[in-house]
């Protein structure tokens, strides 16, 4: 199963985050099938590939908590069901 969840890079207490979609099985931070976006939990700044998050979303990748908080402030799931 695809999920679409952080991938943690950065310094030791100044992380940011990638939003990746990866197989479930794999660990935090291995090898993605694609990069999505970016999260910076610091600056609240964030940078999403809509087209493609929306297409894995179709595909049926499930989101985690956090990144599904994520895509509901940028109203990507109302292009999913549109």
């Amino acid at each position: 199963m695809v999920k679409i969840r952080l991938k943690k890079f950065g310094k030791k207490r100044e992380a940011s985050y990638r939003i990746v979609a990866i197989e479930s099985k794999r660990r935090r931070n291995g090898r993605p099938i694609e990069e999505l976006g970016f999260y910076n939990p610091r600056t609240d700044e964030t940078r999403l590939n809509v087209p493609a998050i929306v297409k894995r979303l179709q595909q049926g990748a499930q989101p985690s908590d956090t990144v599904k908080n994520i895509l509901t402030r940028a109203k990507v799931f109302e292009q999913v069901h549109a």
